[in-house]
């Protein structure tokens, strides 16, 4: 609901009464929501570009330079259903207003940082800007355009974004070339400076009048807490040892937690996650579809910067280009691909969809170094992007229509939270997958190379770089070339290894697909109406969907 006040008073925070105003409002409301929701992508996307220049100016290691992704991402995949809940009482611009500014403060001492410590801390903050600024922008959109257009204005939405999140790696490469990996979040201010002032002058305030209880803050802090210790246990625990005191009393706190988390959520009169969402099979079948899949791609995409700048010797230019057409494949095929699941029904889609971006994820695995662009990493792009397009507007639709109408936004902010969440903890899997298989393959070389003691002590030293290690300037240049190929080889055998395993992973996705969503011929219901039936249903085991007193 939007607060209003009379059309003569001027007050642009009010709804107009005239078609032509309400036109107005709408392409400002635009205006804001997309470049606010870009800032979010664009760093998402460009940071990664960023990673392997941060790892080397910083002096880190592979596992702790993870943290400057995890970081944020942790923190927006357990606070992004409370962002949304504060704006719905509080204040959707209000509550946007705040994560644009909250984000952009935190970019500049993302910029600012002198160290990884800093630079961590500060993605910290920046993620929980990020949980009020990313559900804020739809809520926005939703709240202002009436039903007949709101269709349009998402789509608006989501096209206009897609482009930016295209552009942004390939800006952000060309910042990182130029200027300095810095430019990456400071980039993100003169984009803020234009939403804030739209914002503020031009979008109206909107807020659900009827939202009451309390907000879940300790379901909040213990999913947090969860998450991250859990996340620390995984990523720390390659180069500490699984018996580390710190390692164990992570993963101890973090089932402990996980496990309050859930006794929070079955207790709570207002839980962050209704837990009786997940009573739906559709629902459950698609959330866990998406955990997988979305895993799959943030583990797996999270590597191939550091391959294509570290090992296959690209520029920071080229390599933030090198996704680029995954990205204009989904944006330019999406809109044809929400049709699929009036014209198949959602199981097809959803099986075809992973399937072929399981193969995408194969294709990445086969190149050696060297070797084109087109003939190397483009036909993984290409297929994967085909792949994630036949999925994400069917899994989308899937999802929203296995829950009652009302909880259309709660099921959409649940979803984005396991997509999130899924990339967050696989990044940390991955990392180990990673570690351990290039370990295993540096000292069978080195083995083989009979480099002097105090050379190899040098290299084992630094084998929490991966391929970021460095060759000592002792050894004569047959060695050190002999070094450098052993290098690459290793961090190319694990990078091998993950993507096979995304690859698996997003076939599970497509078996989870087959196994618990239900054929457009099983329902007898339009797609868009799957768990909405609680009646005469042909699918066997088939529940009514979540409500309220569903618990």
């Amino acid at each position: 609901m939007i607060s209003r006040a009379p059309c003569d008073e001027g007050v642009i925070a009010a709804v107009p009464c005239t078609e032509a105003q309400q036109k107005a409002v709408g392409r400002w409301v635009l205006v804001a929501t997309i470049i606010g929701s870009a800032m979010a992508f664009i760093d998402g996307t460009a940071v990664n570009v960023a990673l392997p220049v941060i790892q080397r100016e910083l002096n880190a290691t592979a596992a702790s330079v993870q943290w400057v992704v995890q970081a944020y991402a942790l923190m927006l995949a357990a606070l992004i259903l409370v962002g949304g809940s504060l704006e719905d009482r509080y204040g959707r611009r209000l509550g946007f207003m705040a994560g644009v500014a909250l984000f952009t403060a935190a970019s500049i001492a993302c910029g600012l940082a002198p160290s990884l410590p800093t630079l961590i801390a500060a993605r910290v903050i920046q993620g929980i800007g990020g949980a009020l600024l990313v559900p804020g922008s739809l809520a926005i959109i939703s709240a202002t355009f009436p039903e007949e257009t709101r269709g349009r204005a998402i789509g608006t939405w989501s096209g206009a974004t897609a482009i930016m999140n295209a552009i942004g790696p390939v800006i952000g490469g060309w910042l990182i070339a130029h200027l300095s990996w810095r430019w990456v979040f400071f980039m993100n201010v003169p984009l803020a400076v234009l939403v804030l002032g739209v914002s503020a002058l031009r979008v109206p305030e909107s807020r659900d009048d009827s939202a009451s209880g309390r907000i879940d803050v300790p379901g909040a802090v213990f999913v947090t807490v969860g998450l991250g210790a859990l996340v620390y246990g995984l990523t720390e625990a390659p180069g500490r040892s699984w018996s580390d005191p710190l390692v164990l009393g992570a993963l101890v706190a973090a089932v402990a937690s996980l496990a309050a988390f859930i006794v929070t959520e079955r207790r709570s009169p207002a839980p962050m996650m209704p837990l009786g969402l997940f009573r739906s099979p559709v629902f459950s079948g698609t959330n866990l579809l998406t955990f997988l899949l979305y895993a799959a791609l943030g583990g797996a995409l999270y590597f191939v910067p550091f391959n294509l700048l570290q090992v296959q010797g690209y520029g920071t230019t080229a390599a933030g280009a090198a996704l680029l057409p995954m990205i204009l494949i989904m944006f330019l095929l999406s809109r044809p691909a929400g049709g699929l699941i009036q014209r198949f029904g959602a199981r097809l889609p959803l099986v075809v969809g992973p399937a072929i971006a399981a193969l995408g994820f194969a294709l990445f695995a086969v190149p050696e170094t060297g070797g084109s662009y087109w003939t190397t990493i483009f036909p993984a792009v290409v297929v994967l992007g085909f792949g994630m397009t036949i999925t994400v507007a069917p899994l989308t639709t899937t999802v929203m229509g296995s829950v009652e109408e009302r909880h259309t936004g709660l099921a959409s902010g649940v979803n984005n939270a396991v997509s999130r969440t899924g990339g967050v903890l696989a990044i940390a899997v991955f990392g180990i997958l990673m570690a351990l298989v290039f370990n295993q393959t540096l000292d069978r070389h080195l083995q083989e190379q009979n480099l002097p003691s105090p050379a190899e002590r040098a290299i084992v030293a630094q084998r929490d770089r991966l391929a970021a290690l460095t060759v000592p300037p002792s050894l004569p240049p047959d060695q050190a070339a002999a070094v450098e190929r052993s290098v690459d080889d290793a961090f190319l055998a694990g990078y091998r290894l993950v993507m096979l395993v995304g690859a698996g992973m997003a076939l599970a996705s497509a078996l989870v697909a087959w196994r618990m969503i239900p054929g457009g011929g099983e329902t007898g219901a339009p797609a868009g109406k799957l768990g909405q039936q609680t009646t005469n249903s042909s699918i066997p085991g088939r529940r009514r969907p979540y409500n309220d007193d569903d618990g």
